[in-house]
């Protein structure tokens, strides 16, 4: 059976331009294969959230398939497995399935409802869907197809700490026979998964002994980005095929010939993580109809390596940087932001906030008794900043990325309507260590990243010489007792018996608990870690918890 794997990517609510992009791949490869697998949800676009609450949607998503019917019909003869939001008929429950739907010469041959429903982390599918009531093959030709939808794959006890399910869909299909097993996904980036996903599969056509096919998103929607790494495994896990990462791919294989031993070659993680973040930038900015980005410079090692990535993912002549000096920025920060500016060949604006800044000390002297810099001085820098970035968003239609890091937004060393301010928060899920990662990263060709702003202890220069390292731990210690806290799901106890000093501990916890409020009210970031900031963590504002 030859099977062409469509990983390819699809803009959440565009019905008809997802549609086309279907249209196209059966149009170009119809003819040189028996079957074109795309991802989860294609049509609608993953994850379609509350989109698939508007009645129209599924309208255009039911009107797609007709058309689809249509050009089956007329068409190429392969058959078309792809997913769709559909309704179940039924007037009780949820009433929309995560469909798999299988078509060809003109006929709807079979459909296969997702049973697993996750409700995790930035999952919320029993909020919108019914889980399948039965599962099994489907024969087309002389093989027998054991369709699943993402989760359905994930049933894996090793993976979890408990059982989250009571049926494992990919026994069931095989035990009925299936001669080969399908799977169409949305499963987003998060770093280190792309190995876990080989595993699984792998693992999966191990135990059966049945080739595997996996079709996975890519692209970037929200705050999720979707890295593809799409797979054809023969019957020993072998792979047959690996499609590239982060980037769409078009691919045929032929399930009966075997696999290459060591054909899959794991990606390095801060590599991942760099095109993760690139790809999710650019799209991002592309599907809210945004060309150009503007970034406020200042001479560290964030604001840089946000500029950067954008130069990378928007073309440099798409990126605005802005250096906005107050009375507390040193000489070394304008030149290091000048030589940023030189190496990415972006453009750049110089725009003293010190004027500024001194009508805000006039007017503001009196009815807040204002006397030594302190952090209301501090924060209206921050301030005056953010609106100058605003101003020029409004003015010139450039979307403002903003530049803090997980670390700083975790524990609130952010100010809000300050350096918070944009329209995406490409860092906001990369702790400051990693930054600093990013930044080598970036350079391992020619320099991009002046050296002199890696090296130098960060600083918001919003007094005389300030040092992030006066008011936080030093980011080695930080992000370590970050990513226990929010990865890890460790208490206060756990984290001091990994061996930090207690008080270290304590405030790090209090100031990531009380540092919510600000998280509400902050731009969107990418997700690129097991636990981001965002859609995938609830946790209440007024509320008293001790750790």
């Amino acid at each position: 059976m030859k099977v062409t794997l469509a990983q390819l990517n699809p803009t959440v609510g565009d019905v008809s331009g997802n549609l086309q992009k279907v249209l196209d791949v059966l149009e170009q490869h119809g003819g040189e294969t028996d079957l074109i697998v795309f991802s989860e949800l294609f049509l609608a676009g993953y994850p379609p959230r509350d989109l698939v609450e508007k009645p129209s949607l599924i309208h255009r998503v039911q009107q797609a398939l007709a058309r689809l019917l249509e050009a089956s019909a007329r068409g190429p003869g392969a058959a078309v497995l792809l997913g769709a939001p559909l309704p179940t008929g039924r007037d009780t429950g949820k009433g929309l399935s995560d469909a798999a739907v299988l078509i060809g010469r003109g006929k709807l041959l079979f459909q296969q409802n997702k049973s697993l429903l996750p409700t995790y982390d930035v999952f919320d599918e029993t909020r919108h869907f019914e889980p399948a009531s039965e599962v099994r093959p489907y024969a087309l030709g002389s093989d027998s197809l054991g369709i699943s939808v993402c989760e359905d794959a994930w049933y894996e006890p090793e993976l979890w700490d408990r059982c989250l399910y009571p049926l494992d869909p990919i026994k069931v299909l095989a035990e009925q026979g299936a001669s080969v097993l399908i799977n169409i996904s949305g499963s987003p980036f998060q770093v280190g998964k792309q190995c876990v996903r080989h595993r699984l599969i792998r693992n999966h056509a191990r135990r059966y002994g049945l080739p595997f096919v996996y079709v996975n998103q890519v692209g970037g929607n929200d705050e999720l980005i979707f890295d593809g790494g799409s797979l054809a495994l023969d019957a020993k896990g072998e792979a047959i095929a690996v499609l590239p990462g982060f980037r769409e791919a078009v691919v045929t294989v032929d399930l009966a010939k075997p696999g290459t031993p060591g054909l899959y070659v794991p990606q390095e993680p801060i590599a991942s993580v760099h095109e993760a973040l690139v790809l999710g930038l650019r799209d991002y900015l592309r599907k809210c109809g945004f060309g150009q980005a503007v970034v406020g410079i200042s001479g560290g090692v964030d604001s840089a390596v946000t500029c950067a990535l954008a130069a990378q993912a928007l073309g440099p002549e798409n990126v605005l940087g802005v250096m906005m000096p107050s009375p507390y920025t040193s000489r070394e920060s304008i030149v290091d932001s000048q030589a940023l500016a030189a190496n990415l060949r972006v453009a750049t604006k110089l725009i003293p906030i010190c004027p500024i800044y001194q009508c805000y000390r006039e007017s503001l002297q009196e009815p807040l008794q204002l006397g030594e810099i302190d952090v209301t001085l501090e924060n209206i820098q921050a301030r005056i900043r953010g609106n100058i970035l605003m101003a020029i968003s409004n003015k010139f239609g450039h979307m403002v990325l903003s530049t803090g890091n997980k670390s700083e937004l975790a524990v609130g060393y952010c100010t809000l309507y300050g350096d918070m301010s944009g329209g995406l928060s490409v860092l906001a899920d990369v702790p400051k260590t990693m930054v600093y990662e990013l930044a080598h990263y970036l350079n391992r060709e020619r320099e991009l990243v002046p050296p002199a702003i890696i090296r130098r202890a960060p600083s918001a220069e919003l007094r005389p010489d300030q040092k992030d390292q006066d008011t936080l731990p030093p980011y080695e210690i930080l992000d370590q007792i970050m990513n226990f806290y929010l990865e890890d799901r460790l208490s206060y106890q756990d984290i001091v018996g990994r061996g930090f000093e207690p008080d270290t501990v304590r405030w790090v916890l209090k100031a990531i608990d009380r540092s919510e409020y600000k998280r509400r009210q902050a731009a969107p970031g990418l997700k690129v870690t097991s636990k981001a900031f965002g859609m995938g963590r609830r946790i209440p504002i007024a509320a008293r918890f001790e750790i």
